[in-house]
């Protein structure tokens, strides 16, 4: 039985099978990594987000994870919401 190059149900019978997943993505690992950080912060801009960068204590960081996971929301998403009611207090005492 010969192998047709334009047959493609048997060819697999007579090469050696990959080990590993399968290939989906003709880049490296680390070029992707860098092509969907890019997309994702051109995402966030059309979005009208901004990048920050914040400092803050380890204890603080894991009261916001711990509320964050009891909440079911991420932390940006609690800090966010911490700031604008915080911006809201202070608006309603200067009022």
């Amino acid at each position: 039985m010969g192998v047709q190059l334009e047959d493609r149900t048997t060819i697999d019978m007579f090469v050696a099978p990959k080990i590993g997943r399968p290939k989906s993505n003709p880049y490296a690992r680390d070029v992707q990594i860098r092509v969907n950080k890019r997309e994702q912060r051109l995402r966030d801009k059309d979005k009208g987000m901004r990048r920050m960068e914040v400092k803050m204590p380890q204890e603080l960081v894991d009261k916001l994870d711990a509320y964050a996971s009891h909440h079911g929301c991420t932390r940006t998403d609690v800090v966010e919401q911490g700031l604008s009611q915080w911006f809201a207090m202070l608006e309603k005492n200067f009022d």
